[in-house]
């Protein structure tokens, strides 16, 4: 188990269900900690009761079907399938109309999908924030010169019981996807994928409720994720790319393009006796 998470977490996420197909077919009794464990691109499924898409995970799988957060039906169609208890179906309602204008305002479009249940293990509740946003080439999302551009954002909160002090402890785990792939003649093929896992914990007061709460750690959580992609591979890709081919508008003297260069200039000067 600890070799084939380790490979997992080397494979680009635009590979990750083909290598985990693979993986299970190797070592069919780890299957499912394989599916539990391993985060893979979101994928996407249609609410026929509702027409609304929605997003399937590990955290809404009962079987081979999917429950629907919209109208908690399941799909294929489940008779005996978990579901959450009145209260807390009612808080996963109101979560995902919040979460939905979230999504428009930071993502302007996309998909979410918010699922919250009850752990076999423990007091409080659970609850997984879901978030795809497509700009592929077609997709209404597509911007620039992207022929391939996809965002997975998995976020996953424990929340404590309220103690005494009318507070609860809240521990979120996010993960974000991204896979980008951009082709013209100009700048040939370009392709980059990766992921990025982050986790915090904090005990907050819930006088303004529990969606306040994980929707301010989520916020805060994707602006720490937004900024570490940023770093880590737009970055180090453009440090990459600007040592291999430095842009004329960006050489130094002190470069070793510039330093050619200057050379060059030199040399020829000297050749016509300037």
């Amino acid at each position: 188990m600890e070799a084939a998470m380790d490979l997992m977490r080397r494979m680009p996420p635009c590979e990750s269900e083909k290598a985990l197909q693979s993986l299970v077919q190797l070592l069919p009794h780890l299957s499912q900690d394989l599916l539990s464990r391993v985060d893979q691109p979101l994928q996407v499924a249609t609410d026929e009761e509702t027409q609304k898409d929605f997003l399937l995970c590990d955290y809404n799988r009962d079987g081979d079907s999917h429950r629907s957060p919209w109208s908690s039906l399941y799909y294929p169609p489940l008779e005996d399938g978990t579901q959450p208890s009145k209260d807390l179906r009612q808080m996963e309602i109101e979560a995902n109309a919040v979460f939905a204008i979230y999504r428009d305002q930071y993502y302007e479009g996309g998909i979410s999908s918010v699922y919250m249940w009850e752990p076999e293990e423990g007091d409080g509740f659970a609850a997984c924030f879901l978030i795809k946003k497509d700009g592929s080439e077609g997709a209404d999302g597509r911007r620039g010169l992207l022929q391939h551009g996809v965002w997975d954002a998995i976020h996953v909160i424990e929340v404590g019981e309220v103690d005494e002090n009318g507070q609860a402890h809240y521990c979120l785990t996010s993960t974000v996807m991204l896979a980008l792939r951009s082709e013209n003649k100009v700048s040939g093929t370009f392709s980059m994928s990766g992921s990025i896992t982050r986790q915090m914990e904090d005990t907050l007061d819930v006088t303004d409720g529990h969606i306040t709460n994980m929707g301010r750690m989520i916020e805060e959580m994707e602006s720490k994720l937004r900024n570490g992609l940023d770093q880590v591979y737009f970055g180090k890709t453009k440090e990459v790319v600007s040592t291999l081919r430095e842009p004329l508008g960006m050489m130094s003297a002190s470069s070793f393009t510039g330093q050619s260069i200057q050379s060059n200039i030199i040399n020829d000067m000297l050749r016509r006796g300037m």
